[in-house]
């Protein structure tokens, strides 16, 4: 009970200091809400974003790891990220890994068709910047695409190089809109006519590329209408069981190289990259900016504690009569250096907490805006809350101790 009173009684004359220094008090909780919101809105963006990248690319097919020929180049920042250029993998050498590699996973052939076709229905045509790609029936599970309406390839179309196609939603949109059913109608691309056997769900735009604009055709048609000299195939391997996933690596690995006809001591000549890969370097980048979204609200947060620390020294002055009355009536030097910290936390969390809501809003906004998801940054939250009773603490301490050493005699007489 009598904590429950000392708290009651800090919280009320607070609460009349605040007020009867309005404009100080509403600037100093401006400045520490400035700071807050720097920290959290930056890092609140910063994780939606983060969020939104992992599930982008999962639903590129998670858990899938690639046997590739070709380098992938990706420039971050400073950074330059390489993987070794080798000779193309066949078609043969890839078709021999799917059938003899018997390890418990979901494998698919695919190759690079065409990145700039033009899809064509009677009189509407999109535009030439359609992604075409040869496949087989293993591939929309392994690259995490779903069927909206139609079916997928069967095993006896791929083998017999059917002129089918699937196609994106976006390809459906442009060129059917809603009153047409694509199933069975016929489109053109490039030089080739092709039935709409499925049109894939939507899937979004993804780090700039859409995963809408593309058609999907037999990995052996493409064979025929796109044939060229090294055609090189990528294998894609999805194991059943995802924690199995370095355990499939060392076991491709060992096994293709088989394939390729390598010696023990040569090196291996293609590339083994996971699907989480370019995840990872962009999450390593990211990192540097939130480094520097907390540099820069802890400066805020540190010009905030020196205003707090100001208008708490001020109040003092102010207050010096008030303090002297205090001690004449009985409060000790204990309860008036409490009352000043009080003062200062009660100011510090103000602070806080405008500081948050509106750090949650403008980083949601962001996130929004860039194609990011809504989060809650429960994690920055208590950090916020946790650097404003710091600071408050900091600013408040010395000013509550200088008015408990007044003198009461001295003070009294303070005019």
């Amino acid at each position: 009970m009598k904590l429950n009173a000392l708290f009651r009684e800090n919280l009320r004359i607070s609460l009349q200091s605040i007020k009867s220094n309005l404009l100080r008090s509403i600037l100093t909780i401006l400045i520490i809400s400035i700071g807050i919101m720097a920290l959290v809105g930056i890092l609140t963006a910063i994780e939606s974003i983060k969020t939104s990248i992992n599930e982008e690319f999962a639903s590129m097919g998670a858990n899938t790891f690639n046997i590739t020929s070709r380098g992938m180049h990706v420039h971050v920042g400073k950074n330059r990220y390489r993987t070794k250029n080798h000779a193309y993998i066949s078609y043969y050498e890839a078709k021999r890994f799917k059938d003899e590699f018997l390890f418990p996973a979901s494998i698919s052939i695919s190759t690079y068709a065409s990145g700039i076709a033009t899809i064509k229905y009677e009189s509407l045509k999109t535009n030439p910047n359609v992604n075409v790609r040869g496949v087989d029936e293993n591939y929309l599970q392994s690259a995490g695409y779903d069927i909206q309406k139609g079916r997928n390839f069967s095993i006896y179309e791929i083998e017999h190089n059917r002129s089918l196609v699937i196609i994106g939603n976006e390809i459906a949109s442009i060129l059917f809109g809603n009153d047409i059913d694509p199933i069975d109608e016929i489109i053109t691309i490039g030089n080739g006519k092709f039935k709409i056997i499925g049109v894939l769900q939507e899937k979004g735009s993804s780090m700039g590329m859409s995963g809408d604009k593309i058609c999907l055709l037999p990995v052996t048609t493409v064979r025929q209408y796109y044939s060229r000299p090294n055609m090189s195939f990528t294998i894609s391997v999805m194991p059943n069981d995802s924690k199995l996933l370095d355990i499939a690596i060392s076991e491709a690995e060992g096994f293709f190289r088989i394939v390729r006809n390598l010696y023990p001591i040569d090196e291996t000549d293609f590339n083994i990259t996971k699907s989480d890969n370019l995840v990872n370097i962009l999450l390593e980048n990211i990192k540097y900016v939130s480094m520097a979204a907390t540099i820069i609200g802890i400066i805020t947060l540190f010009g905030a504690a020196v205003g707090l620390m100001n208008i708490m020294l001020v109040s003092v002055s102010e207050r010096t009569r008030e303090i002297g009355i205090r001690k004449a009536l009985g409060a000790n030097s204990r309860i008036i250096k409490q009352q000043f910290l009080f003062e200062a936390i009660l100011i510090g969390q103000l602070g806080g907490l405008f500081g948050i809501i509106l750090g949650i809003l403008i980083g949601n906004l962001i996130s929004v805006v860039t194609g990011g998801q809504f989060v809650i940054p429960w994690l920055w939250i208590i950090t916020g809350v946790a650097l404003c009773l710091l600071v408050s603490l900091l600013s408040g301490l010395i000013p509550a101790i200088k008015a408990s050493r007044l003198d009461p005699i001295i003070a009294l007489h303070y005019e």
